[in-house]
């Protein structure tokens, strides 16, 4: 057996200019002289670098590019595939893309590899220009275009009915070592990618999946249609689900280390009409920043939170429609008031991010645990900050008033398109207009926008009519926004990340007057701008200004409110 071949020295320099953390280098170095290890390998184990840092790493040192899945052929034969088995391909991670001025062009996962350099070199009798490959991206490429015989047989042996049988073959199939690798490796690009969500749907004619970033659906290299069935069984059997039930929906988790960290995901089965659909949340811990003042809020809005979280009781609202963020804003409140002197319970649906030394409790509506039969029973627990995942009946928020006038602070959220329309829709759950305005603290209402690219966005000149529809301010005799352009940061998007806008309304004297007259929202909206709050839109704009976002996303994730102001300017 030969000795690992050590990195070259300048990988360092190379990792170091991709932007990688020196003391990350530095730990990973003395890990891999420790375990006589090759440095990218250790890195990658700790979790330290991604696999694209190293890519491009490799790439910087050898004076050539890596190959993304737009280089690789979109369907078979491949070159030489008379000459290079299918087993050799899998196991070396290698992928010819063409012949190209006399040369072989092949993608490796492992530029250091000599050895199967010189096998491939041997087998065709062509000279090797290398790129260099993004592990996960060739291995969804080799799986798409190059099916070793032994991972045929998933496929083939893949159609089941309800028969006992066929449910033990299921679990032979998902046990089966071409299955485990091909979701492994569907998982680890959700994380190395930075993904938010999963997305597996069986079709007619093939089985398509999709990742999630940054609120947007992207297809990505997918199996064959045939494996449909074993990859739902596996990904069940992972999250320890009825592997035999196939007509209800189910829910469940999994915990896996990814990438040399600790990593959640939260499961949903459904049936469609062409067999179950598998939806994974990627619940990444270390990827998430529970800091209040780092969600994206501007600074008036998020000092107001933080002052707004002091209060020794009442109820404070976070409000928005599902995936606008609110439950990362309440865990950024909850371990803001986390300390030794406050007991802290949650009520969740589900429980998504486990928080250190926080009592969190899960609903159970099939055996009767529900938000408000929760929170009758904690509030024998003497909490004295408690949150309740969503308020959705007025019985939950009957004890939501009681536990809050009872000297508790209860920290919860509500559907409603913006902040004033939250008095409205309590006022329609039937809780009396006295008891709102006795025990409402504060609503903070949001959105999530993406975020512009840094690294590719452009600087333009604002066309007048946008400068006179949004009353944009001009700096220089000129206003200026900017636009994104994609680059191999952004995925070709133009965006990455996202950030929090919100408007903050704290009820005032004159502001309760209203809510006991039974104002409208509007009317409600229209005091507390004249008060200073500033609205949703309002934020988004100054962000678009800013530079860190755009007007076309603001008015996709604010639309309802944006088309309203857009008819009163």
């Amino acid at each position: 057996m030969h000795a690992a071949r050590a990195a070259p020295p300048d990988l360092s320099d190379a990792l170091l200019a991709t932007g990688v953390d020196p003391r990350a280098l530095e730990r990973g170095r003395r890990v891999a002289d420790e375990s006589g290890q090759r440095l990218d390998r250790v890195l990658l184990q700790l979790g330290l670098v991604s696999e694209r840092d190293i890519a491009t790493a490799f790439a910087a040192m050898l004076g050539t590019c890596v190959a993304g899945p737009e280089r690789y052929p979109t369907e078979p034969p491949l070159p030489f595939a008379d000459r290079l088995s299918p087993r050799f391909l899998h196991a070396a991670r290698v992928l010819p893309i063409a012949e190209e001025e006399g040369s072989l062009v092949v993608a490796m996962a492992d530029p250091l590899d000599v050895f199967t350099q010189n096998a491939i070199t041997a087998a065709t009798g062509m000279t090797l220009r290398l790129e260099i490959a993004v592990p996960i991206e060739i291995e969804a490429a080799l799986a798409r275009l190059v099916a070793a015989p032994e991972e045929a047989s998933p496929g083939a042996r893949a159609s089941v009915d309800d028969s006992d049988d066929d449910v033990e073959r299921l679990k032979e199939l998902a046990s089966e070592a071409p299955v485990i690798r091909l979701v492994n490796q569907i998982i680890a690009r959700a994380v190395e990618t930075g993904a938010s969500d999963i997305h597996i749907e069986p079709f007619e004619d093939r089985l398509r999946v999709r990742y999630r970033y940054d609120g947007v659906l992207h297809e990505a290299e997918s199996p064959p249609v045939s494996w449909a069935a074993a990859i739902n069984s596996r990904v069940k059997i992972m999250a320890q689900l009825d592997i035999a039930e196939r007509r209800l929906p189910q829910d469940g988790r999994i915990k896996l280390a990814v990438r040399g960290r600790e990593v959640d995901f939260r499961v949903s089965t459904i049936t469609s009409l062409h067999g179950e659909t598998v939806v994974l949340r990627v619940l990444d811990r270390s990827a998430m920043n529970f800091d209040t003042s780092l969600l994206g809020f501007s600074p008036s809005v998020a000092e107001k939170f933080g002052r707004a979280l002091k209060f020794p009781n009442g109820i404070v609202l976070v409000t928005g429609p599902t995936g606008s963020g609110k439950t990362t804003t309440l865990y950024s409140g909850l371990l803001a008031l986390n300390s030794v002197d406050r007991k802290v319970i949650t009520i969740e649906d589900p429980i998504e991010y486990q928080l250190p030394s926080i009592n969190q409790i899960a609903v159970r509506p099939q055996i009767g645990l529900s938000f408000a039969h929760l929170l009758r029973s904690i509030l024998r627990q003497d909490p004295d900050v408690i949150m309740v995942g969503e308020i959705r009946d007025l019985e939950t928020a009957q004890i939501a008033v009681q536990a809050a006038l009872t000297g508790h602070l209860v920290l919860s959220t509500l559907h409603t398109n913006s902040a004033s329309a939250t008095v409205t829709r309590l006022r329609d759950m039937g809780l009396e207009d006295y008891l709102i305005t006795a025990v409402l603290r504060c609503v903070l209402a949001q959105r999530l926008v993406r975020k512009l690219c840094l690294q590719c966005r452009r600087e333009e000149e604002a066309p007048s009519e946008l400068v006179k529809r949004f009353k944009l301010k001009r700096a220089r005799g000129k206003a200026t926004l900017w636009r994104p352009v994609g680059c191999p940061h952004c995925r070709g998007t133009g965006y990455r990340g996202r950030q929090a806008i919100g408007e903050f309304l704290m009820p005032n004297a004159e502001i309760e007057r209203l809510i006991f007259s039974r104002a409208d929202h509007s009317e409600i909206e229209r005091q507390a701008v004249k008060d200073g709050m500033v609205t949703m839109f309002e934020a988004g704009i100054e962000a678009a200004v800013a530079g860190v976002t755009t007007l076309e996303e603001v008015t996709r994730a604010i639309r309802a409110e944006s088309d309203e102001k857009m008819g009163s300017a």
